[in-house]
């Protein structure tokens, strides 16, 4: 289902906690509207849709992924960049790393591990930091 994006940097601040697959639901509806804002989006995370758990999704070309539980475990090539997010106005500056490895679970809750670079490793930068409670 495509929920309302949340813009209260309040809520956003706050941490997230770790998911488990009684979440599921949650992966759905934040694909769902990821989907429905493809045209002014690249990734979202959970608390943008009003819910503090540790569930980011990322668009890549035609694709669109779930990562559950991410945790950024080796980052490399810092630059500075600027960003904007669909629950702030404006573009912002932020240190962002050309390459990075993620341990997370997929859509089905396999762990899995992933080497990133350049545009995708940014966005899943950006929502990871959403998750931590890091507004850019």
């Amino acid at each position: 289902m495509v929920k309302k994006i949340i813009h209260d940097p309040m809520f956003l601040r706050q941490k997230s906690v770790d998911a488990t697959e009684a979440d599921k639901q949650v992966v759905t509806d934040l694909l769902d509207t990821l989907r429905a804002n493809l045209d002014r989006c690249v990734g979202m995370a959970a608390n943008m849709i009003g819910v503090k758990k540790n569930i980011i999704v990322v668009a890549v070309g035609p694709f669109q992924f779930a990562m559950i539980n991410p945790v950024i475990t080796r980052k490399s090539g810092p630059y500075e960049t600027e960003e904007g997010c669909l629950s702030l106005s404006g573009v912002r500056p932020c240190t962002r790393y050309q390459e990075i490895e993620v341990d997370y679970l997929d859509q089905n809750f396999v762990k899995r591990h992933g080497k990133y670079s350049e545009w995708t490793a940014q966005i899943i930068q950006h929502e990871i930091d959403h998750c931590n409670g890091i507004l850019i």
